[in-house]
């Protein structure tokens, strides 16, 4: 009998070890497809088929654009920045793209809010001793955006704004000539927070 109940005993904890090992799984997977690549295509998707908006930040959905789109994800996890700084440490903020290198010419930047802040993308072109995430950062908690060729920084529409909100998109349309290229928000704090990456025209 006492052999019976323990036996009951481990199935049922096994019975819900399993259960939790799926859950998980489910919530990784769910995690990376909300912050991976491709996520801002799925939320422009949503976006110009909602018409109203994506969670709650968002007053319209992205148009249909011109050239090449690449989707940028824009996240971030923990509370505000403070002097500059990330109170959360490392590794909390992140500059996704959908693709890292592409033809030139026409080319539309999609990028959406998933984090829990404002964000915003400006892209500016790479010299050839430069690579992305290494420009100096001033005393305001920022980079230069000298030579930028154009940013997304309005919630749900084109070109500049105040910061895009969480659960927005912005988007702007450039004329690409083959090079390389650095995305990075550059509201303060969140450039040295990580939030660059590079893309290849050719």
């Amino acid at each position: 009998m006492a052999t019976t109940v323990r036996r009951g005993w481990l199935i049922a904890a096994l019975a819900v070890a399993v259960a939790v090992l799926l859950g998980s799984m489910l919530a990784a997977s769910a995690w990376a497809g909300a912050f991976g690549q491709g996520a801002a295509a799925a939320a422009r998707t949503r976006l110009g088929a909602a018409g109203s908006g994506f969670l709650s930040g968002s007053s319209q959905g992205v148009p249909d654009l011109p050239g090449t789109v690449v989707n940028v994800s824009l996240t971030s996890m923990g509370g505000a920045m403070m002097g500059g700084r990330n109170p959360m440490g490392g590794g909390v903020m992140r500059l996704g793209v959908d693709r890292a290198t592409m033809p030139a010419g026409s080319v539309s930047f999609v990028a959406t809010n998933f984090g829990s802040i404002d964000h915003e993308l400006v892209i500016l072109p790479l010299g050839d001793n430069q690579r992305a995430g290494l420009r100096p950062i001033g005393a305001d908690s920022k980079i230069s955006e000298e030579g930028s060729l154009g940013e997304a920084s309005g919630s749900g529409r084109a070109g500049a704004g105040d910061g895009i909100r969480p659960g927005s998109s912005g988007w702007v349309t450039l004329t690409l000539a083959p090079g390389r290229y650095e995305l990075v928000c550059n509201l303060p704090g969140h450039y040295g927070a990580g939030m660059s990456t590079e893309l290849t025209v050719s």
